[in-house]
């Protein structure tokens, strides 16, 4: 078993603080999401950890880390990494993506959400509430840093493709009450882009990490209908860029498959990409498969929705 240590990670990660306010960490901002105690209750204590190589745990007081670059551009993308909500992938998900992205004007924050079998008592809540706190934060601009409140997109792996996925096809759900002034402005994201995520919660697809964690071993079809995101898919949701490959064995394609479906019922435009390789996981593009295309494919599609304006 790997020995637990406070997660530092390098460049990758901020260094952390307990019950911090916004601190410069790394030569960056971490903003804490609550100004308190998170909604509901319960949960860990105690500073994030390192449980895998570059993938954390035990997230008492979820923030968001801020990769500004050195010409914003206006544009903000709220990062979350994978895990299957058993961790939080920054290392080779969520900082890789944050960089790539400062390097083409955009603000990124990455999101450090609760993981719901960390004592939460709001249990499968808890991470949605931080995705719909985080964009509220960064429209408002109480996350500190200037952007335009009509150019806020999301960017989600995995699990952390299920939640902000959930959050932008859920962002009229009043997850959390709380009257100040981020919480009077809109949660949808103006655009969402999700990598091999974990969409769907109902079987036969329902084999996953993501289920197991959110709502059990055994939940019913009502639940599993509810906190799956192509259920929540109406004419409403933003515009979504998709990419996954085909010979995914985590989450399988007909995840991206059945989201896409949705989508074009609905009306919403979708960007779907299916790459005959790259396995799960592949970050930024694993070397020597199609998953290497997604990323100029992603930026062309930030240039059509006008994301990458000066």
């Amino acid at each position: 078993m790997l020995k637990r240590r406070t997660f530092l990670a390098g460049a990758a990660a901020a260094a952390l603080l307990p019950g911090f306010s916004n601190v410069r960490a790394s030569g960056r901002t971490t903003v804490p999401l609550w100004s308190g105690d998170p909604p509901d209750g319960g949960g860990p204590r105690g500073e994030p950890e390192e449980s895998h190589p570059g993938a954390i745990t035990n997230i008492a007081l979820p923030f968001l880390d801020v990769f500004a670059p050195e010409r914003p551009n206006g544009t903000a993308v709220i990062v979350a990494g994978g895990g299957g909500y058993k961790r939080i992938e920054i290392a080779h998900e969520a900082g890789p993506a944050a960089r790539w992205l400062t390097d083409r004007g955009i603000t990124a924050f990455v999101l450090y959400y609760r993981l719901p079998r960390e004592g939460w008592l709001g249990g499968p809540l808890a991470p949605l509430q931080d995705a719909r706190r985080a964009i509220q934060l960064v429209r408002s601009g109480r996350a500190g840093v200037a952007t335009d409140p009509q150019r806020i997109g999301v960017l989600g792996f995995s699990a952390g493709g299920h939640l902000l996925g959930l959050a932008a096809a859920r962002s009229a759900f009043r997850s959390y009450d709380l009257d100040d002034e981020a919480s009077r402005v809109s949660a949808r994201p103006d655009a969402a882009a999700l990598l091999y995520p974990v969409v769907t919660l109902l079987p036969p697809y329902d084999d996953t990490s993501t289920r197991r964690e959110l709502i059990g071993r055994h939940p019913s079809r009502a639940e599993g209908a509810e906190w799956s995101v192509e259920t929540h898919v109406r004419a409403h949701c933003p515009p979504m860029f998709l990419a996954q490959a085909r010979d995914d064995t985590i989450a399988k394609p007909a995840n991206t498959s059945l989201l896409a479906e949705a989508c074009k019922r609905q009306g919403v435009p979708v960007d779907f990409h299916h790459f005959a390789s790259g396995g799960h996981g592949f970050g930024m593009g694993r070397p020597g498969t199609e998953s290497e295309t997604w990323p100029a494919l992603f930026e062309a599609w930030l240039r059509k929705r006008g994301l990458l304006q000066g």
